[in-house]
């Protein structure tokens, strides 16, 4: 079966064709708008493992839960007044369910692609059949990596920063020559939508809704701004791995990390959860709409929502994408703040690149 394969070399709304990705760049600079994912026009793969290939893993109902925490059910105003797509803040009633404690590592993806011989992605090549008029390194599998400049600039043109690179994929996060060697702990990454998926599938869980996740990563702290609550450094400590220093040349590592983090490097929030503000984006199951919350204004409370049931966004109206949350270790206040809980990112399902990760629920 094929799928649709979006390629990206640039962030924050921009379309880029593979195969003129110097020719017609369109980026928007706005922080409070800034895409977390990267996209290309659509490109064509054969998926060497289809999602529906994937047999469900076969384990006892205690093992299944074995590095969840149970979330309770409840209510909460969701969304955020800092983001026009995030608004109005509504209330949401969601049931419990289990969710994963910390987003899932490099050793539990290895597991499951020892399992089933699940190829990710970026792993895949493009057939040359498909795309005749390519030319072969432009056919060659790869992500998208984080590529600072050696000097600040101007954050008009996110290309300057952001690099297809050959090679790239989970086995190899900043390309080719680079392992996961000392890295099982940290987040899996350059993972798209029909990945987590289909992990998610073996794994006998899902994707969370962006409901869900929202409700999780408050922990119970209602109307805050973050995770942890109304302030972003309480008592001088960082809570999250983020950006610090100057965007994107320059990050200080005031936080103790300079890329991303090995999960569970910070304090958990109030339900027990690791990294639900920063280190690497996690995806969630709901198609993204920017008017979305905009739709569900008249309802006095919205019970266990799924997400509208297409995507759009103006940015790229050829673009369908899903919802990303809780931001990564690239976000700062210069340039893009959705490591708030009630923000909102945005990705091409198709396509993957180094701080975009993924975690899982099950139902209780």
């Amino acid at each position: 079966m094929g799928r649709v394969l979006l390629l990206g070399l640039g962030i924050c709304g921009i379309a880029q064709n593979r195969a003129r990705a110097a020719q017609d760049a369109a980026p928007q600079n706005n922080p409070m708008q800034c895409d977390t994912g990267v996209s290309r026009h659509s490109l064509h793969a054969a998926a060497l493992v289809d999602t529906a290939d994937v047999v469900t893993h076969k384990s006892n109902d205690r093992d299944s839960r074995a590095g969840m925490v149970l979330i309770p059910g409840g209510r909460f105003w969701m969304g955020t007044d800092h983001m026009e797509d995030a608004q109005p803040v509504h209330q949401v009633e969601v049931k419990g369910f289990w969710m994963d404690r910390t987003d899932v590592t490099n050793e539990e993806f290895a597991r499951f692609v020892k399992a089933t011989g699940y190829v990710t992605i970026a792993e895949r090549p493009l057939n040359p059949k498909e795309f005749p008029n390519l030319e072969p390194d432009e056919l060659a599998a790869g992500s998208v990596v984080f590529t600072p400049p050696l000097n600040p600039i101007s954050l008009d043109n996110p290309l300057a920063w952001w690099k297809f690179v050959r090679g790239a994929n989970w086995r190899h996060p900043e390309g080719p020559n680079s392992d996961l060697t000392g890295k099982e702990k940290y987040p899996v990454v350059h993972i798209a939508w029909p990945d987590a998926a289909a992990y998610a599938k073996w794994a006998g869980k899902r994707l969370p809704t962006e409901a869900e996740w929202e409700f999780a990563a408050r922990g119970g702290l209602d109307r805050q701004t973050y995770v942890w609550g109304n302030e972003f450094k309480p008592g001088g400590k960082f809570q999250a791995n983020t950006f610090q220093g100057h965007f994107p040349d320059h990050n200080t590592s005031e936080d103790g990390y300079k890329g991303i983090a090995p999960v569970a490097s910070f304090e958990p929030n109030g339900y027990g959860l690791y990294d639900m503000s920063g280190n690497v984006w996690q995806w969630v199951s709901d198609w993204y709409r920017p008017d979305y919350y905009a739709k569900l204004r008249g309802a006095e409370v919205a019970i266990n929502p799924q997400g509208p049931s297409d995507s759009f966004d103006p940015q790229e109206p050829a673009v369908h994408k899903r919802v990303q949350k809780g931001g990564s270790y690239l976000c700062t206040d210069q340039y893009c703040e959705r490591y708030m809980p009630g923000a909102r990112g945005k990705g091409d399902p198709e396509t993957g690149t180094n701080h975009l990760g993924f975690r899982c629920v099950r139902e209780q």
